[in-house]
């Protein structure tokens, strides 16, 4: 029984589907630190079990599990999704990641930690915070007089100088600060005298008390902007050398008095608001920093757009109050003489950088900070939102708000309790029911059960073509490979990265290496001239490494969608070239449709799951030979995946077809492929392959009918002389 037999699209997809919603809810893990693109826990957990757990994943899904003996490997475990859900169901688990930010955070997100001593150390911290940088994020309250409101953001818009008359003046792409969503009404910006107006119509505003007229539009127009003292039309960039200047102009803040007040608290800063920051700047001006980093930030495809904007240095990326406050946060965090607690102090530490810097964005109708990370970046807006370092309980000592070091503290907490009390979350109809399950954990032993079989855990960072594994050492490889063309992963964990190792120290294990940066990398880069090629050669030596490490008949499982044929073609070479077959390629929900950077781009959230093995076999319902072949299995899928809730794109039916596509290509070519060619001929072979099958755009023709044939599989297809045919099945 395996994963061709065991597994079950809708019920896997209507899993992934809701996990991919609300992430931390079903997996709490993640939140050890941010990382790209996690897959669903739910999938690597569905087909880890229909691979060794005997029987449907329906009937083996709920259930606890302890998989000793079984060793799964992942060579580019990013994250460490399929590593963190083997370990979990008792498996021996080897990762290894280019990047070394990937291997501290797996490492923190296994190994154990003892909650209660963390609650102390981070309690202890919080206090001392406060002491020391708190008044910092007070606030007076203008509705009630309260002098120690806390502040939630700060709003700053950047700000330009007139190159005619060189008069300062605000850069606000729009007026608008909040939507009517999550507060009674909409509120503006006056452009004049700078109050924060409510309104119920943005289009029909009406005037401020200062009898301007308001406008949601503002007077930056495609990085062109009028002066408003002279009318000269200035041009971006609208500052000279070094970084832009920004204007506090806002604040959302919280008073507990006012709790039963509708909606959100917003002010313009008054005289002690300015004040603070002055005070934050002279108590900068007085300290000599020990652990804000010196470091340039190097060229690349996204981070040369800092250099675009002014940005020079990593430090550039923050304000005076940023970085005082970060610089007394890890000073205390050095000072935590165990060092489990410093380590898990520091990861937190990394962790509330994507919130605290000057790059992040409010989300006017969310009425929240939008971490650096949020659209797998490095955005740079015109206006920008500085989020309350230490962060805000409430009358229950629930976090208000996102961005301080309590939600953190919050979130990792959380992270780490579900390693020893991991579940599972179920629907009865509409009602969600989260089902423990007991005697399965994450780390290397257990707690909370020393008598239990300890797991061996080997994390690596390291490159897995250079990696050494014993022949038929794996039973199986589960991996979410990098997309090519798409996220910088080394380019932006890079950002963290120069904080964590100033703080911890260069020669602390783990951060020996400068930069999470490497010329082996497998993503598509400009900057660094890595290109198609570089990509499926590097991802065919790592398949091949993988492959002969393999047991005999093991499968090596990996997730990825493209919308572009040719980045199929890079995952035919290294499938073929390792000497395996895909024996399976089958949906599953990957991503949320309301993702910041997928929403409105027309990308899928769909991945192709390639299952790929030396020998096996394959039902014979699933092989087709041209487009009307393909239709109708795909017909059948997306039937699936509508019943499991999902309402499949364009995108995501063409991400379906160019799966199905390459699988059969990589069969119809097996048996006389010849890895020693050329990448570029090796692309050939597999286009015209492609082509030969079935066209996506010709599936996606017949798929609009409606009246697709039943599929029928012509034998020329495979070499009858060397292939056992079953009754259902077709062995390879």
């Amino acid at each position: 029984m395996s994963i061709e037999q065991n597994y079950d699209v809708k019920f896997v997809a209507a899993l992934a589907l809701r996990e991919k919603q609300i992430q931390q809810n079903y997996r709490p893990i993640i939140a050890v630190h941010k990382w790209f693109a996690r897959r669903p826990g739910t999938l690597f957990r569905a087909l880890l079990l229909s691979e060794f757990a005997g029987k449907a994943v329906e009937e083996t899904y709920y259930r606890a599990h302890s998989l000793e003996g079984i060793t799964i490997a992942d060579p580019f475990m990013g994250g460490g999704t399929p590593l963190l859900e083997a370990n979990r169901i008792g498996c021996n688990v080897v990762g290894t990641d280019i990047n070394p930010m990937a291997a501290w955070v797996v490492r923190e997100e296994i190994e154990g930690i003892d909650l209660k001593a963390y609650a102390r150390a981070a309690e202890e911290l919080l206090n001392h915070l406060s002491q020391e940088v708190g008044y910092l994020y007070k606030t007076r309250c203008p509705i009630t007089g309260r002098k120690d409101a806390d502040a939630k953001y700060f709003l700053w818009v950047k700000t330009g100088h007139c190159r005619k008359c060189r008069r300062e003046f605000d850069l606000f792409p729009g007026y608008v600060l909040a939507e009517n969503a999550r507060h009674p009404a909409y509120v503006l910006v006056c452009p004049s005298c700078g109050e924060l107006n409510e309104v119920d119509d943005p289009h029909r505003p009406g005037v401020c008390r200062c009898r301007t007229p308001l406008t949601a539009e503002g007077p930056v127009h495609r990085n062109r902007c009028a002066c408003p003292h002279c009318g000269h039309i200035n041009s971006s960039p609208f500052h000279g050398d070094g970084p832009p200047s920004h204007r506090l102009f806002a604040i959302e803040y919280y008073n507990s008095d006012l709790k039963d007040k509708p909606g959100r608290l917003f002010k313009k800063p008054d005289r002690d608001d300015l004040a603070r920051i002055t005070e934050a700047e002279s108590q900068w001006r007085r300290l000599k920093p020990s652990f804000v980093p010196e470091d340039a930030i190097p060229e690349g495809d996204e981070s040369s757009r800092l250099h675009r904007w002014g940005y020079q240095r990593f430090r550039d990326l923050f304000n005076t109050r940023q970085l005082l406050g970060l610089e007394t946060t890890a000073r205390l965090i050095a000072r935590v003489k165990d060092l489990r607690l410093r380590r898990a102090l520091a990861t937190n530490f990394s962790d509330l950088l994507r919130y605290q810097n000057m790059l992040c964005r409010y989300d006017m109708m969310a009425l929240k900070s939008l971490d650096v990370f949020s659209i797998h970046g490095f955005p740079v807006g015109y206006v920008q939102v500085e989020s309350n370092l230490l962060g805000i309980r409430n009358g229950n000592a629930l976090p208000v708000g996102s961005g301080g070091f309590i939600n953190i503290v919050e979130k990792y907490t959380k992270a780490k309790r579900y390693c020893t009390e991991p579940f599972e979350v179920a629907f009865r109809g509409k009602r969600k029911i989260t089902v423990p399950v007991r005697g399965e954990w994450i780390g290397e032993r257990n707690p909370e059960r020393p008598e239990a079989t300890e797991r061996q855990v080997d994390i690596r960072c390291a490159s897995a073509t250079d990696v050494a594994l014993r022949a038929s050492s794996l039973d199986a490889v589960l991996t979410d490979p990098p997309y090519f063309g798409m996220v910088q992963y080394g380019e932006l964990m890079h950002f963290c990265y120069v904080w964590l190792r100033k703080l911890m120290g260069e020669n602390f294990p783990g951060l020996e290496f400068v930069t999470t940066r490497h010329a082996d990398e497998l993503t598509g880069n400009e900057t660094a001239e890595r290109g198609l090629e570089h990509f499926a050669e590097g991802l065919a030596k790592v398949y091949g490494r993988m492959a002969r490490a393999l047991k005999p008949g093991a499968p090596l499982v990996f997730t990825y969608h493209h919308n572009q044929q040719d980045a199929y073609l890079a995952v035919g070479m290294a499938i073929l070239d390792a000497g395996l077959t895909c024996s399976a390629s089958l949906p599953c929900p990957a991503e949320m449709g309301g993702s910041i950077h997928i929403h409105g781009t027309g990308s899928s959230i769909l991945d192709t799951v390639f299952v790929c093995r030396q020998s096996g076999t394959t039902p014979r319902s699933w092989l087709f030979a041209d487009a009307a072949g393909l239709a109708a299995i795909m017909s059948d899928e997306l039937e699936d995946l509508r019943a499991a809730g999902m309402k499949p794109t364009v995108g995501d039916i063409r991400c379906i077809a160019l799966g199905h596509i390459t699988r059969m290509a990589t069969w119809r070519l097996k048996s006389a492929w010849n890895p020693k060619l050329a990448t570029q001929e090796k692309f050939a072979i597999l286009r015209k392959a492609m082509n030969g099958i079935a066209p996506a755009d010709a599936v996606m023709k017949r798929l609009e009918k409606m009246d697709v044939p039943v599929a029928t599989v012509s034998g020329s297809l495979f070499d009858e002389d060397e292939t056992e045919i079953f009754a259902d099945a077709v062995a390879f």
